[in-house]
């Protein structure tokens, strides 16, 4: 039997219902990414399992145990399921290492100096132990949410519940809580992750879930769901293009918000560092280096040079547009993104990316950006 089985359920509020029909299973030791549009019930369906929602219809086995039988006790089912939560939910009275030790205290009788000892060892494991006597308003937001993993382990859960645990974060606080949490999952510990972040979902989950208009549609192992998905709304899902968008009508734009504006995006979209390095290098050598400089040397004040960098969030490539037309109109039919004998690095930029025009129109060319390296279109 699984660890966890889920029969055909259902939740429903008086305006919305959010659980339909919910088929699953969870084995122990398997880490399951949840992943699907915003709204369709990912996060219901965690809090059903251990009974912070109460479902409409259904049933729910935990360890053998019905979570929807009214003789059940919840609280004692509930000390096998820890939560990790969107808004951290720390005491801000209390110490550190007192927000790890009030559970195992006060529900698992366990002794002030056992559960301090054991408070150590957890924020050691999630790489804070020298912020056992702080209190929560002196650390960042992804230190908050280790701490609330390091809770959540307090009380020697056989199940991790993580509900969004990296949504409030600030992007350049992410990566920290995701280390956490692979690391978690290398360990063995069963582990159900409603999560927006791709790349952990492929990278440490031995399933996916992918859940829409209420139900569970797809579960598989990731490569099955990141590469061969069997719905297409799983595959739309995946592969769905987020973009970044501006147009340059000046020679004497601005540069650093023009820079700034991408390296938000590159942020948001939670690339790695060589990614977003190579986003911005040929932006920047394009722009910059070549064709503002073009258009200054013909005249052409306003040159409407429009960018477009779009990625797949399944994917792991960018891919750049340049509409550049009315600076090719402006050149007499010399190229300006024409790749010369000079050794400059828009040059090679240029030259190794090989520009591709689109069909038979001169002015538009496209790039292929790797996420290791920039590589030939």
């Amino acid at each position: 039997m699984s660890l966890i089985e889920v029969k055909h359920l259902r939740k429903e509020y008086s305006n919305v219902t959010p659980l339909k029909d919910v088929n699953a299973t969870v084995d122990r030791g398997e880490v399951i990414s949840i992943i699907g549009p915003s709204g369709t019930g990912k996060s219901t369906f965690l809090r059903c399992l251990n009974r912070l929602e109460t479902p409409t219809s259904g049933e729910i086995w935990v360890d053998g145990t019905n979570m929807c039988d009214p003789k059940t006790d919840l609280d004692m089912m509930r000390r096998k399921m820890g939560m990790v939560f969107q808004s951290f939910n720390l005491f801000d009275h209390l110490l550190i290492a007192e927000n790890i030790m009030l559970g195992p205290t006060r529900l698992l009788g366990m002794g002030r100096q056992e559960a301090y000892d054991r408070a150590l060892e957890l924020l050691a494991q999630v790489g804070l132990k020298d912020k056992a006597l702080n209190y929560p308003h002196e650390l960042s937001g992804g230190q908050k949410q280790r701490v609330a993993i390091a809770r959540g382990l307090a009380m020697n859960p056989d199940i991790l519940l993580f509900d969004e645990p990296t949504s409030a974060l600030d992007p350049t606080m992410v990566s920290e809580v995701l280390s956490v949490m692979k690391d978690l999952a290398s360990r063995g510990l069963t582990m159900l992750v409603v999560t927006h972040e791709m790349r952990f979902a492929r990278d440490a989950s031995t399933r996916v879930f992918y859940m829409d208009r209420g139900e569970c549609w797809e579960a598989g192992p990731p490569e099955q769901i990141f590469e061969h998905p069997l719905r297409q709304e799983t595959y739309d899902f995946i592969f769905r293009v987020r973009s970044w968008n501006q147009v340059i009508d000046d020679v004497d734009y601005d540069e650093p918000a023009l820079e700034g504006s991408l390296e938000g995006f590159c942020i948001r979209q939670f690339m790695g560092r060589r990614a977003a390095n190579a986003c911005q290098m040929v932006v920047e050598e394009l722009v910059a280096q070549r064709l503002v400089p073009a258009a200054r040397r013909v005249g052409l004040a306003h040159p409407h040079l429009s960018l477009t960098l779009s990625v797949a969030e399944g994917g792991e490539n960018g891919q750049l547009d340049v509409d550049y037309r009315e600076l090719q109109e402006a050149c007499g039919g010399i190229d300006p993104l024409e790749p010369t004998a000079s050794d400059d690095l828009s040059a090679r930029i240029v030259s190794r990316l090989a520009v591709r025009q689109s069909g038979t129109t001169r002015g538009m060319a496209r790039f292929h950006i790797g996420w290791d390296e920039a590589v030939r279109s």
